[in-house]
């Protein structure tokens, strides 16, 4: 039996703009017949790769999703003391092994056509392949010069988590083990619009009143709704059966989910959100979000204690219904006083040891 884990979020923005659409305003969707704000998926993996929480404890870790793996050989080997060209040309078999190459590259630029992700091991690899080709090694065929390089396990957390495609070379994809769904807005929320104006410092103080820019910026607020799944198993196979670093992993997600968020316009509102409720929940039965509480738009005056009512209703109906949905769970709840991230953390961790085969 497979063991997952399923983490349920509510966390209260504020006025921010953290996901902008084409048109530079906060995403959103139609949900229920109401108007939401809506955080993407891509956002918040994103956000949680570069968080904190995965940075500080997963050092070491972590993959590239980059074009420029050749570059990045290039600089390596040039600062190693290899001539530019040589370096240039080694790079340019080995980065090949990643996808086809740019033939429109800005200024001769070594770069892929689409990103590829990179984990540290096939990074080391593929630098130690392009020394041997600078030493004069013969290089294997086609199909055995990305196995030279690429992995279908290795330690790259990241990788492992929400997985990657090699159009190339698919034996070498990797299935995501934590599926992160849209975050939104429990509730009815549209985007307003803040009219600004800038002054000119040095603008004599005898010219006219006006100012010297105008301009409008999309914002919304409210509290948005995020679930995300993680099949341990997956993890830890992706991981190469490496348990321990699995349980850290589990233990860094959970902290990045409540902590971590998009930085669109940061600068401009200063959100640094935290989850104010999460609820963790380990079992081997078939995973399900509790997304269907909001279906129709939470109403009332205090949004976050209806959210949560609303959350927690709607999940012990469902277990009423269709039997019990986990064998242990976790909360944390601001507007209690219950519990901990630190608790929440731990508990995500001991999921490894109830997966099956790594108990």
């Amino acid at each position: 039996m497979t063991t997952f884990v399923q983490f349920h979020l509510l966390t209260a923005y504020p006025p921010s703009n953290p996901n902008r659409d084409d048109q530079g305003r906060p995403k959103s969707v139609h949900l229920g017949g109401a108007p939401r704000l809506r955080l993407s998926s891509q956002s918040i993996k994103r956000a949680v790769r570069i968080s904190d929480a995965f940075q500080q404890n997963l050092a070491g870790h972590l993959g590239t999703r980059t074009k420029r793996i050749g570059e990045d050989l290039v600089e390596t080997l040039v600062a190693g003391g290899v001539d530019a060209e040589a370096a240039r040309k080694a790079a340019e078999q080995v980065a090949a092994v990643f996808g086809k190459l740019d033939a429109k590259g800005k200024g001769g630029a070594l770069i892929n056509a689409t990103l590829a992700f990179v984990s540290p091991d096939e990074r080391a690899h593929a630098l130690a392949l392009a020394q041997k080709i600078l030493a004069g090694e013969k290089l294997p065929d086609d199909k055995t010069l990305g196995k030279t390089v690429l992995r279908s396990a290795d330690g790259a957390v990241d990788i492992a988590m929400f997985g990657r495609m090699l159009a190339e070379a698919t034996e070498f994809n990797r299935e995501a083990a934590v599926q992160v769904a849209h975050a939104y807005t429990t509730h009815r929320a549209v985007s307003e619009d803040d009219f600004f104006t800038a002054v000119d410092d040095l603008k004599p103080r005898d010219d006219d009143a006006g100012s010297s820019h105008l301009g409008d910026l999309g914002f919304g607020s409210g509290v948005y709704y995020l679930y995300a799944c993680v099949n341990v198993d997956l993890l830890v196979e992706n991981l190469g059966g490496d348990g321990a670093l699995a349980a850290r992993a589990l233990d860094a997600l959970a902290r990045a989910l409540a902590t971590a968020t998009p930085s669109g316009k940061q600068n401009s509102f200063a959100h640094h959100p935290r989850a104010h409720y999460i609820r963790a929940e380990r079992g081997p039965f078939a995973p399900r979000d509790l997304g269907g509480a909001f279906f129709n738009a939470v109403k009332g005056d205090d949004l976050m204690a209806a959210s949560i009512a609303r959350l927690e209703d709607t999940a012990a109906r469902i277990e009423a219904a269709y039997g019990p949905n986990f064998t242990a769970s976790d909360i944390m709840n601001l507007t209690t006083g219950q519990g901990s991230l630190a608790g929440i953390a731990e508990f995500a961790a001991r999921s490894v040891d109830d997966a099956p085969d790594h108990g």
